[in-house]
């Protein structure tokens, strides 16, 4: 497991020194090993806890992070950098990886706190990054709520530990104890902590009532932040939701449907009208980024496991190669959606429009799937349960709440299209390897071999 660390540790190191962007991508990539090594040798121990779940979060967040690497070797092209700025970029960006590694394997609830930490701090100063006030101000922002969503999960972790302290001793922090006996847990405590922690979770991720947060400072950034954010932050928080969820599942799971039910929709109805007023891309696609974040855990609450890790990992791919496409999109003049597709290399144009419809979930697109999975495990709890009326109500909300989405993506990705523009379109290679990495792991989704596989991590 050692090995995951020795790519963002060597980065963090050559950041002290004259960059050389090609090479920093390439030493990126060697995470590969590491992830190959845990994935076959899956280990509990105190600590960390390597099993399918986290094997497979951690290979898709991996795959992102080499992609935001590739991208990196172009950005001086499209913004104006000086050399320390980059440094800082780089060296932050290593010890966000490292917290994210520790997040996604970590088997103790505090080590799980810990890695988040270190990815909120480190993300403040790589949004300050880029040189401007309205990125000094959005750093602040992020620091402020991050601080308040990351208390909230560590006063809800100490409430869960609380739970289960007199029964299971220091293995109360412990993921897998708590999972393997949620009969001797004192439900009212963990009950209240998960609450703190979902909310804590929820707002980190842009949840009511934080929806404009997230977008605003994305906007502020350099566009591989708001990549950062989309394909390997929330990759972290997720796991967490997922393993805590699972543990609500077995105490009480009518008050996990009926709170995540209702949390999830209110936002999902605001983040709607948002996306429809979006008047730029990085706005939207951040938007967008919290509308699948709750699908992802409505289908996961709902028991359609294998719709949430493929709706995970297809919007892990899919919604960073659209923040890195903003570079291209936006090269001429800002929030300007028209024409944007016209006069650019039809290969990058392709790729390009098939994710931006890929995120509304028209075929063949991986979410079509697991929204059709996603919703059939909806039907089936209300089928199955005492949630019958609840769970249609939130089917048919959620299908209205989608198709007023659905009808913005389209109208813009008409006048993308169809609208007259005439302004070249630079594109540098290093674009075009980053936007294919992501765009060729979103097709091999679509598998048969990739379907099994995602079926079988829950089983």
């Amino acid at each position: 497991m050692e090995f995951l660390f020795i790519p963002p540790i060597l980065v963090f190191i050559l950041s002290y020194f004259k960059i050389n962007r090609t090479l920093m991508a390439i030493i990126s990539s060697t995470i590969f090993f590491g992830v190959l090594y845990v994935t076959t040798h899956p280990f509990t121990k105190n600590y960390f806890y390597v099993d399918k779940l986290g094997s497979f979060v951690l290979a898709v967040s991996s795959i992102v992070a080499v992609a935001i690497f590739v991208s990196m070797i172009s950005l001086p092209k499209r913004i104006k950098l000086d050399e320390k700025s980059i440094k800082r970029f780089y060296r932050f960006f290593a010890i966000f990886w490292i917290g994210i590694i520790i997040s996604i394997l970590s088997n103790n609830m505090g080590l799980y706190w810990v890695g988040l930490e270190f990815a909120t701090l480190s993300t403040v100063y790589m949004i300050k990054v880029k040189i401007s006030k309205e990125a000094d101000i959005e750093a602040w922002r992020y620091l402020i709520v991050g601080a308040i969503a990351i208390s909230l999960i560590l006063f809800g972790i100490i409430l869960i530990y609380a739970s289960s302290k007199e029964v299971l001793g220091e293995e109360a922090m412990n993921f897998y104890a708590l999972i393997n006996n949620t009969q001797k847990i004192n439900n009212y405590l963990f009950e209240l902590g998960f609450l703190f922690v979902m909310v804590g979770m929820f707002i980190k991720m842009g949840f009511f009532p934080m929806n404009l947060w997230l977008a605003d400072i994305e906007r502020a950034s350099i566009y591989q932040v708001g990549a950062l954010f989309s394909g390997i932050l929330e990759s972290a928080i997720m796991i967490g939701f997922f393993r805590f969820a699972e543990i609500e599942k077995h105490i009480n799971y009518s008050h996990l449907i009926g709170i995540g039910y209702a949390y999830i929709l209110i936002t999902l109805f605001f983040v709607s009208f948002l996306i429809y007023r979006a008047k730029d891309f990085v706005r939207l696609f951040s938007l967008s980024g919290i509308e699948h974040m709750g699908l992802i855990a409505l289908f996961w609450i709902s028991g359609g496991y294998f719709a949430a890790l493929l709706h995970f990992a297809a919007h892990a791919f899919m919604k960073p190669a659209l923040f890195l496409s903003s570079s291209i999109l936006e090269q001429n003049k800002k929030y300007l959606f028209k024409g944007v597709l016209k006069n650019l290399n039809k290969f990058v144009a392709f790729m390009i429009a098939a994710m931006f419809l890929g995120v509304i979930s028209l075929p063949p697109s991986p979410m079509f799937f697991s929204e059709i999975y996603g919703f059939k495990s909806m039907i089936d709890v209300a089928k199955d349960s005492n949630y019958f009326f609840l769970t249609i109500g939130a089917v048919l909300t959620l299908l209205l709440l989608l198709s007023i989405i659905f009808y913005k993506f389209v109208h813009i990705y008409q006048d993308m299209l169809y609208a007259e523009n005439k302004k070249e379109k630079k594109v540098y290679k290093s674009e075009i390897v980053a936007i294919f990495i992501l765009f060729i792991s979103t097709a091999l989704l679509l598998l048969p071999q990739s379907f099994e596989f995602i079926e079988g991590i829950m089983k």
